[in-house]
């Protein structure tokens, strides 16, 4: 290919489509891109590579500096801290050079600590199992309650279906079981029986529920459990103490549990309450009492329990009260105390909360104090319900992720390790804020920063500015060492905590979703705008990141306010929200209608209309764009922002800012799957930023 032909943009073939609905006519001239086994689609997805590859040639370099800059920062041979389950320490560990994983274990001695000189067993290593696929992820591990069998799941295209193995762990060897399209996956207390849910093929959600026993043929597993409500999911798991199987029915609103004893295996479930439309609730069960988190008395959740003979509603005792300012986002239940995790004022707090004697009744409770004005705390892995330790994490912009273990006797923290980020990193350097910015309607939206402080001169900064917004999902305010090569080189990073999220609990969320999802786009553009005014950036070179809903985001603040950015990172975006969510046949469109609203209903139709990025897409001067997809995308298809890069190459005037359309043809939603691999990918995306905001010069 010359490099003439390689530097000119591919033009999508035009085949006019259009659909007439509620008195607007839909448009749309590449809907044949869906076509994902034609070889048409392949080779414009792949014209498109090359044009970016040959764009972006420049940066060769600058991407191989990146790349070793990123890579001197991780630690690449290391192992985790040691967990206590059931008469083993579990572990996990990486090896310089190998991109996966690998899972390890050692036998534990009662009352004593983790053996670090015994010798220890691989009871799964990633790397073997990935040997000859581009993409591997696992998807569920448990082990059986004696410690013999090992359960997983597996996926080898980045389309989220897991298929089901059984591990001997005493003599290595993988059973024949096997099992398509699986998601949860827990053993009954027997050791012989395992529960496994698998997902509808045409909706792409979990909706049934088999018992299989080992070494039967799985064409003998009984179906204990149907959903068939299309916007619910199914998941089963099991209490901390062991004791019951737990089966849960949710949508994005909407959740109830049945529970069954884990030594009953072909018992049949008890439903807790029935479900009641936008009414969640969550359980787990300790001495006789399910304890449960529910959001019925108010959007934040509350914490009540009831005797195990009678869990429904009628024999609620409330615990904790729902308050309007704290969000109580999860318990963790032990045999004498509970942990509390709570949110308020945008931030994680952990709570303890001892109980007074076999009941449920509470005994008191301390909060465990963090030091930085933006954070993120969060339970770590604690197996164990008989413990007076509690292990957590913590972390922040500038303090690299920690696991702490803390005393109930004491009311001390120990530190057990905090990530090793070698090459140079010098906590000193880097500051971290957190501010408000004030949207038009009086609402302070929360926002944390972070920069190197030697390279802070005031209105003078590259600013990149990350947001989400959707689902109820808060941004966790995490350490990432691949970070430096921005703040090294003075850039000064974001993140909007917008409407739409979970930031400020579940009102924050409703007050970002269905009717008032524009909120969440015109939240950022105030953030952006309020940090310009505040001097955390140079006007001129200001860039936006976010992904999946996050790109719809990406898309919704390119349309309303072009001028504003200089360029766009947008990874799996949702931007063709008209025609994805006007396809029930699609997986995930129906469960959506609970977040976005259903265009089949005039009102919500207009409302959609008036923000999806396809549909809103004009002639006029737009950022730099790197729009990113992968073709085994489950979530959001590759053929939405393949389209919206179509049309939008057909409407770009007035400048010569490149758009750029990168398709991963062996990934899923997350990009590529090894550690290696997707540090390849960030630097790629770091390049492009770096040279858009003129931070450096390429040929």
């Amino acid at each position: 290919m010359s490099t003439d032909t390689a530097l000119t943009p591919p033009v999508a073939r035009v085949e006019h489509k259009e659909v007439t609905l509620h008195g607007h006519t839909l448009v749309d001239d590449y809907a044949w891109l869906r076509q994902k086994d034609s070889p048409e689609t392949i080779a414009y997805l792949e014209a498109e590579n090359a044009y970016t590859e040959a764009v972006m040639a420049p940066t060769r370099d600058l991407q191989k500096q990146l790349y070793d800059e990123m890579l001197s920062h991780i630690k690449e041979t290391d192992v985790s801290v040691p967990f206590l389950d059931r008469g083993y320490w579990y572990y996990t560990r990486t090896e310089e050079g190998l991109q996966y994983p690998i899972f390890c274990r050692k036998p534990a001695v009662p009352g004593q600590p983790f053996p670090a000189e015994a010798p220890e067993s691989v009871i799964l290593d990633e790397n073997a199992l990935a040997e000859g696929h581009e993409f591997f992820a696992i998807g569920g591990m448990t082990v059986s309650d004696d410690g013999n069998l090992l359960a997983f799941s597996t996926d080898t295209t980045g389309f989220r279906q897991y298929t089901l193995r059984v591990k001997d762990l005493r003599s290595g060897e993988l059973l024949a079981e096997g099992v398509e399209r699986v998601g949860s996956i827990v053993w009954a207390a027997d050791n012989t029986t395992l529960f496994y849910t698998v997902e509808d093929p045409e909706q792409k959600r979990q909706f049934q529920l088999f018992r299989h026993i080992l070494g039967q043929p799985h064409s003998a597993d009984a179906l204990v459990y149907e959903e068939n409500d299309e916007r619910f999911n199914i998941a089963a798991g099991r209490t901390r103490d062991g004791q019951f199987l737990v089966l849960e029915s949710a949508s994005h609103t909407t959740s109830e549990e049945r529970f069954l004893p884990a030594d009953q295996p072909t018992g049949t479930f008890t439903l807790i309450e029935p479900r009641r439309d936008n009414i969640e609730y969550y359980s787990d069960h300790r001495h006789g009492h399910w304890y449960i988190r529910v959001n019925d008395t108010g959007r934040n959740f509350r914490l009540v329990t009831a005797p195990e003979s009678t869990p429904s509603r009628a024999h609620w005792t409330e615990l904790i009260p729902h308050r309007d300012d704290v969000m109580l986002e999860g318990i963790d239940l032990f045999s004498s105390f509970c942990v509390a995790y709570e949110r308020s004022g945008g931030l994680e707090h952990l709570r303890v909360v001892r109980f007074s004697g076999e009941g449920p009744a509470p005994g008191g409770s301390r909060e465990i104090a963090f030091p930085e004005p933006a954070y993120s705390a969060h339970p770590h892995i604690n197996r164990v319900f008989d413990t007076a330790d509690y292990r957590y994490g913590y972390q922040s912009l500038v303090t690299p992720g920690s696991v702490y273990e803390y005393s109930l006797k004491t009311g001390d923290s120990t530190l057990l390790k905090q990530q090793e980020v070698p090459g140079g990193f010098d906590r000193s350097l880097y500051h971290s804020e957190r501010l408000f910015a004030t949207a038009a309607d009086g609402v302070r939206i929360p926002v944390s920063l972070v920069y190197r402080k030697d390279q802070f001169l005031r209105g003078k900064n590259p600013l990149w500015v990350y947001g989400y917004g959707s689902y109820g999902y808060p941004l966790p305010m995490g350490f990432n060492s691949n970070r430096l090569s921005l703040l090294d080189r003075g850039v000064v990073l974001a993140y909007a905590h917008i409407r739409g999220g979970g930031d400020m609990g579940k009102p924050w969320h409703d007050a970002g979703r269905l009717m008032q999802k524009r909120n969440t786009f015109t939240d950022f553009v105030t953030v952006t705008e309020h940090l310009l005014a505040t001097g955390y950036g140079d006007p001129e070179r200001v860039s936006a990141e976010g992904g999946s809903a996050g790109g719809l985001l990406m898309g919704a603040i390119v349309n309303l306010r072009a001028d504003l950015f200089r360029a766009i990172v947008s990874h799996v975006p949702f931007v063709d929200v008209m025609n994805t969510m006007l396809d029930a046949s699609l997986p995930l469109t129906v469960p959506e209608y609970e977040e976005w609203g259903n265009p089949n209903e005039p009102e919500a139709f207009e409302y959609m209309l008036s923000y999806s990025p396809y549909d809103n897409l004009k002639a006029g001067k737009y950022p730099a764009l790197l729009v990113k997809t992968s073709l085994n995308d489950s979530q959001v298809m590759y053929w939405e922002p393949a389209k919206y890069i179509a049309r939008l190459r057909t409407l770009k005037v007035g400048d010569d800012r490149p758009l750029l359309l990168h398709t991963n043809m062996a990934a899923g939603h997350g990009g590529a799957s090894g550690r290696y691999d997707y540090l390849k990918e960030i630097a790629f995306d770091y390049a492009f930023l770096l040279r858009e905001l003129g931070v450096v010069q390429t040929a």
